[in-house]
């Protein structure tokens, strides 16, 4: 367990200290005034927690230092980590009922979908399950070579096409080979594209909608691949995904490499998505099950 949180500790390290390792010096042994309030807002936006999340944690940790009668800021500790991890939800417990399940990984350009895609295939080898990839980023050609690579490493099948073929049609062999074979799972790696390009979200709708002819009440989740150094872009990125391809949960990659892992809570508060897995690192083991009270511990330090 010590293990455990360590890992998180680490992976969380520069965004504890590039804000989170503030509060001791803001929440010392003085007096609560109206400079702990603004040092402590000062202190969230920069987190990239967002304005919105940062009032209403303001909010309420005022509600309760007028409830509890506080006066010392050294008491707002408590009171912040119990407000931060109330806006975590835990996630839900990944289990499917229809075989093949098929996963489709979306999000822009360089977020990590095909590394998190890997990932994801070996942490479900490892839990006993058939795996097949479906390369559908066909206009990268390197995202197709890149997945092949990792494929023949984990010994799993990758479904491609032609170069700059048509992403729906491979989406649509993929689950149809994932049937045929009677594999656990089809992950379906879709092209990165910009939030802002309309001609490209419409082609990843069409993407969904093949899969959903290719087997009946497909994707059974879609899962937005998010940058956790974008920060508060990353928002807005979100934002865009949900209302295009119906996102069931969000992996934040890259959450080792950010300063910026606060805005998880604006994507949980705002968006209302569960953040599923975080990378905590570039090996394949480092694609962590989200944890709400280890990333407490971490970002707090």
């Amino acid at each position: 367990m010590a293990e455990f949180f360590s890992k998180w500790r680490d992976g969380l390290a520069r965004t504890s200290k590039a804000t989170f390792g503030r509060l001791a010096g803001i929440l010392g042994a003085t007096e609560i005034t109206q400079n702990t309030w603004d040092d402590l807002e000062a202190l969230l936006v920069q987190a990239d927690i967002g304005i919105e999340t940062a009032e209403s944690v303001l909010d309420a940790l005022r509600a309760g230092v007028r409830n509890q009668g506080l006066t010392r800021s050294a008491d707002l500790q408590a009171l912040l980590k119990a407000e931060l991890r109330s806006r975590l939800m835990t996630p839900p417990a990944i289990a499917f009922s229809d075989k093949p399940a098929v996963i489709l990984l979306v999000g822009v350009n360089g977020s990590g979908k095909t590394t998190s895609a890997a990932k994801l295939s070996q942490r479900f080898k490892g839990q006993g399950k058939s795996i097949l990839l479906g390369a559908a980023d066909t206009f990268r050609a390197a995202a197709v070579d890149q997945l092949q690579v990792w494929g023949d490493r984990l010994g799993v099948d990758v479904i491609s096409g032609a170069p700059e073929s048509d992403p729906g049609a491979v989406a649509y062999s993929a689950v149809q080979a994932g049937a045929a074979r009677n594999v656990d799972i089809v992950l379906v790696d879709t092209a990165g594209r910009l939030h802002t390009r309309f001609n490209l979200m419409e082609e990843l709708k069409k993407v969904y909608r093949v899969v959903g002819k290719a087997m009946p009440g497909a994707p059974h989740a879609v899962w937005l691949v998010l940058d956790a150094t974008t920060g508060q872009n990353a928002l807005h990125q979100a934002r865009a995904f949900k209302d295009a391809v119906a996102v069931t949960g969000v992996i934040l990659a890259k959450l080792d490499s950010s300063a910026r892992g606060g805005m998880a809570f604006a994507i949980q508060c705002e968006l209302g998505l569960p953040i599923l897995f975080a990378g905590l690192g570039e090996k394949p083991e480092d694609l962590t099950p989200f944890d709400p009270d280890a990333f407490i511990d971490g970002i707090l330090g």
